[in-house]
């Protein structure tokens, strides 16, 4: 089973030391830090993640820039920010972005079955 993939990027060192550690916890999720916007991009070039999260230490401007450089990289791609310490609200964070990824990736169908509509008999399908 693949596990999923955690970008942190956040240049405040103590807190991303501790989002790291908090996500390495989990069995099914994996975190790989990255301290500056250029290791961030290219460390997403390298490897197929599935969520990004912005640790503290992130600038707006820096923000904005990396959305737009991942979303055209994987627009399927989860993106969000956590600034508290409180781990039960990062790992709630990011269950719920995971699951609202999920879910958005799920294939629908639809289609009208009308084999019968022309075919003169009194068949009715219920």
């Amino acid at each position: 089973m693949n596990k999923t993939e955690i970008l942190v990027t956040g240049k405040n060192e103590l807190t991303a030391g501790a989002v790291i550690a908090l996500i390495n916890t989990n069995p099914e999720w994996v975190a790989t830090k990255a301290a500056t916007d250029e290791e961030a991009i290219e460390k997403f070039h390298q490897r197929d993640f599935d969520l990004v999260l912005f640790a503290d230490g992130t600038t707006e401007e820096e923000e904005r820039k990396l959305r737009k450089v991942f979303t055209i990289q994987n627009p399927d791609i989860a993106i969000i920010k956590h600034k508290c310490d409180d781990e039960s609200v990062l790992t709630a964070k990011i269950m719920a972005a995971l699951d609202t990824q999920k879910n958005d990736k799920k294939p629908s169908f639809s289609f009208i079955d009308d084999a019968l509509k022309n075919s003169g008999l009194n068949i009715v399908v219920q």
